[in-house]
């Protein structure tokens, strides 16, 4: 999947869904901020392997955020302006 705005007049389609990138923003951030601090806690509690597998899975929402990220700028240079959480 190219890193890049969605299509001029189109607001998706089954083949090429439209998706809210805002909202995937924030619910990327609440994984991240969640993920982290069960980790911490479970290392602190002495559970080593899930708090690795939580440390894994905050890696994973921080590269989802980098690439929405990306994606966000692409679709501010294309089209500009603000977008709202559900746009």
């Amino acid at each position: 999947m190219p890193i890049g705005p969605q299509p001029h007049g189109r607001r998706g389609t089954v083949e090429e869904p439209y998706t809210p990138l805002n909202l995937r923003l924030v619910l990327a951030a609440f994984g991240l901020v969640v993920c982290v601090g069960l980790s911490i806690l479970l290392f602190r509690m002495g559970w080593t392997v899930p708090g690795w597998l939580l440390a894994g899975w905050a890696v994973v929402a921080l590269v989802d955020i980098v690439v929405i990220q990306f994606r966000r700028r692409a679709r501010a240079r294309a089209e500009g302006g603000d977008h709202s959480l559900f746009e």
